[in-house]
């Protein structure tokens, strides 16, 4: 019952107030990124979510579109503005993903929603953190984040979709909580953003 009434109806609630008391918050961060990226605020990507649908994920965007003389993107680290370091640094970079709650993509708490080439490289258990519909935040987010690696990771998404309660997401909202006030598990060294999944790391 909890999974397929109370938590749907939890996380619109949820977001749908979040959405609203943190507007002025959002508007300040969505000038100073449009500013910083040429007027491009938001960072929009195909993720898939529930049942492997596709769905358009929304986050603040952090990096630049800045491109080598060979019109190659250049490093993550290198296209990261100071406004964006800062967003990213602070979580405030996944907030917009409220609205892909409110729509029904995502939940606050579930699987991090990844990319959809990874699909098929999945093993058959990896491919239950499907089941449920991806979240802002989740188990393995709060037990290492991009200090693991991607085996274990997926393993914790499996492990919640197999324990998932109320007190579980309550114990994982918290955790997120004391994490973002830390600043903690954010990046791997000395980079943007973490290394790809490949089916062996």
């Amino acid at each position: 019952m909890y999974q397929n009434i109370f938590k749907p109806f939890l996380d619109f609630f949820v977001a749908f107030t979040a959405l609203v008391f943190l507007s002025p918050f959002l508007l300040f961060f969505t000038f100073l990124l449009a500013v910083a990226n040429g007027g491009k605020p938001f960072f929009l990507q195909r993720r898939p979510g529930k049942k492997g649908e596709i769905f358009r994920i929304i986050k603040f965007k952090t990096m630049t579109d800045a491109k080598d003389a060979e019109g190659k993107l250049l490093p993550d680290s290198e296209r990261l503005t100071a406004v964006g370091k800062f967003v990213r640094k602070t979580s405030v970079d996944e907030i917009p993903q409220l609205i892909n709650v409110v729509k029904g993509d995502m939940s606050l708490v579930g699987p991090r929603p990844l990319l959809p080439e990874y699909l098929k490289i999945y093993t058959p258990r990896q491919q239950k953190r499907h089941d449920v519909r991806p979240g802002i935040t989740g188990w393995a987010q709060v037990n290492g984040r991009n200090a693991i690696s991607w085996n274990k990771k997926l393993d914790l998404d499996v492990w919640y979709v197999e324990n998932l309660s109320f007190l579980l997401d309550l114990k994982i909202l918290w955790k997120t909580f004391l994490k973002v006030v830390k600043s903690e598990g954010v990046n791997t060294a000395n980079m943007a953003t973490t290394e790809p999944f490949n089916g062996n790391n």
